[in-house]
């Protein structure tokens, strides 16, 4: 009876979603004119717009744009895009729409260049980058759309979200908020293809072999069928089969994905990474900006609140910068209710308030002189307790930092250990290194941000401490610290550091239960961060491990803002794979990039915790 009733309700929400996106569809027909245009650049290419003008032309609308490399399709003056704008509220509000193709892709002129590099002091009209390319689209609609009102706001997620943030330095007088959500911000630091020097080896041969692929000509999708082809059932088994990287080209890539081909040229954070990087540039920046991302977003948590903390501390304080943060995967705060994730049901519809109350009111705010900024400066949704709280900054002021000492036997206490010569060991071995998630996935799944990680800590190659039962709620918010003592039999390791929430064993189960979850003793993964221990003191200059030798790794974990209830535990895993979430280390010193499959070795890793070797994780505790 309950599975007949779930799946009644199952099949009316579909139906519900269905009957939405087509009321949305026929809106935008019946309010819209689609046109085309190609837009000349101060360098004399044209890039390609769709742009679409509400019917009624008896007042002045803002310009809200969005600039991307994944094309602007449908083409054709009477396809018509079935919902515009991130937030189909915008479209009922009354904007003009314009989506345009980046310089180099689909129907645009010009070459494309990834994570163009931003140009500070240009020479002439033949310097060009995202930020020029932007400001002469703007001039160009504010100048020729008619009933524009001179204002124009963009907005963007993922790639996206770094062509929005590349919209700041120099903006046009007419451009008054940018919202980059999500954004791309640092491929070798922490998004997309590189976290901490390791290499995402999923996320970048997924996406390079369908978008690394270049054009022959300005051309639409339709037109383009020059993916590399490949299938995988068991993606674990896939890339173990698949070897050392080198493979990836010899068997799938040629030299047709030049990209990959730049990946494997720059194994260190070099001046073809540190180019990419585009925070130092954000000075002096005029629009109002709010800074968008998700906590379990697999792909740029990291690019949002890094991109935040940038323009907070490069600008005056006069200029309004605000940062929302939401128990979101990757661009989830606009699609669908945002009530759950994963196994993890939130009590409410975090993504429709977020469409609804900020980031209506911010762009009506700022580009329709609509509506009162009262935004906060920080609007976060702390999981556990689930609650949207408001802070003046971010990470709040009202926090005390407190220290996670790992301790013998698998203990873990604010305490440290008087022990003398503690440590746990374990063999690390790249045959058989450690799953990123439980069972067998296809793709890189976005849930394993959140998900149970019992799994892990039955592996004998995963050292895992928790504290009691807490007596009272402990609330972290802000920054996390791994500060590691560690020695190893190799000359190289990686280090995958989980903060872990886990739930009493007599917790009850959800109801309804489709999936027939588990929740009592469920260790839910609040954060989980890998470092490549080569870069522990640079990562422009790595350095190799003396075997033996006890050897600090001390880096930062994305922030959280999590509530570990009354009863919970928290628990810290320690392990050295990912996989096959990061590429495996071959636990010596080489260049991982021109590896063979026989330099893959075991290490035995030690974790010390001792009175001398105090490994420890770092929290920041709410008051």
């Amino acid at each position: 009876m309950k599975k007949t009733l779930l799946s009644l309700c199952l099949a009316l929400c579909f139906a519900s979603a269905c009957a939405q996106q087509s009321a949305d569809s026929l809106y935008i027909r019946e309010h819209y004119t689609k046109m085309e245009k190609y837009i000349t650049m101060r360098d004399g290419k044209k890039l390609f717009c769709s742009i679409y003008l509400p019917k009624d032309q008896t007042q002045k609308y803002p310009i809200m744009m969005t600039r991307t490399p994944y094309t602007v399709a449908p083409y054709g003056a009477n396809e018509f895009k079935k919902a515009l704008g991130q937030n189909m509220l915008l479209a009922r509000e009354g904007y003009i729409f314009v989506y345009e193709d980046v310089r180099g892709r689909w129907m645009s002129e010009g070459d494309f260049v990834d994570v163009r590099p931003q140009i500070d002091h240009k020479k002439g009209n033949t310097d060009i980058d995202e930020s020029t390319d932007t400001y002469d689209t703007i001039d160009w609609l504010v100048k020729n759309q008619p009933n524009n009102n001179g204002r124009v706001g963009i907005e963007g997620i993922s790639y996206p979200g770094f062509y929005s943030t590349a919209s700041l330095p120099n903006a046009h007088p007419a451009l008054k908020a940018v919202s980059p959500q999500a954004p791309v911000t640092d491929w070798f630091i922490g998004d997309d293809f590189h976290h901490n020097g390791a290499f995402f080896q999923m996320d970048a041969f997924a996406f390079l072999t369908s978008f690394g692929v270049p054009r022959p000509k300005p051309i639409t999708p339709a037109e383009f069928n020059n993916a590399v082809k490949y299938t995988q059932k068991d993606n674990y088994k896939f890339y173990l089969d698949l070897g050392a990287l080198p493979n990836f080209k010899k068997k799938y890539l040629g030299d047709s994905v030049k990209f990959w081909n730049n990946m494997m040229d720059h194994p260190n954070y070099d001046a073809f990474w540190q180019g990419m990087n585009i925070r130092p540039h954000l000075t002096n920046i005029k629009p109002a900006t709010m800074v968008v991302g998700g906590f379990f977003d697999a792909e740029d948590c990291f690019g949002a609140l890094r991109t935040y903390d940038a323009l907070e501390k490069q600008n005056p304080q006069s200029h309004k910068n605000m940062l929302v943060m939401g128990p979101w995967f990757h661009g989830g705060w606009e699609r669908g209710d945002g009530d759950y994730f994963g196994d993890q049901d939130f009590g409410q519809k975090t993504s429709a308030w977020f469409r609804e109350n900020i980031e209506l009111p911010f762009f009506n705010y700022y580009l329709k002189d609509k509506g009162a900024m009262d935004l906060p400066e920080a609007t976060i949704f702390i999981t556990g307790s689930n609650q949207w709280k408001k802070f003046n900054t971010w990470p709040p002021k009202n926090t005390t930092e407190k220290t996670l000492y790992l301790q013998a036997d698998g203990k873990l206490s604010f305490t440290p250990s008087k022990s003398a010569n503690s440590f746990d060991e374990y063999v690390s071995d790249p045959n058989t290194p450690v799953p990123y998630q439980d069972g067998i996935q296809e793709r890189r799944t976005r849930e394993y941000m959140i998900d149970d990680q019992r799994f892990a800590s039955r592996r004998p190659d995963v050292k895992t401490y928790q504290t009691d039962a807490l007596t009272e709620d402990i609330t972290l918010t802000g920054p996390v610290m791994a500060d590691l003592f560690s020695s190893t039999t190799g000359t190289d390791a990686d280090y995958v550091v989980k903060l872990i929430d886990v739930f009493p064993d007599d917790y009850p189960a959800p109801v309804p239960n489709p999936k027939n979850i588990t929740l009592a003793g469920y260790q839910m993964l609040v954060r989980g961060e890998i470092f490549r221990g080569r870069y522990r003191n640079s990562f422009v200059k790595p350095e190799a491990f003396v075997p033996g030798q006890i050897t600090e790794i001390k880096y930062n974990l994305p922030d959280v803002a999590h509530t570990f209830r009354k009863g919970h535990r928290m628990m810290i895993q320690v392990q050295s794979s990912w996989f096959p979430l990061a590429d495996r280390n071959p636990q010596k010193f080489i260049d991982i990039y021109k590896a063979k499959d026989s330099d893959f070795q075991k290490a035995t890793i030690r974790i010390y915790h001792d009175d001398t070797a105090l490994s420890n994780v770092k929290v920041t505790i709410l008051q």
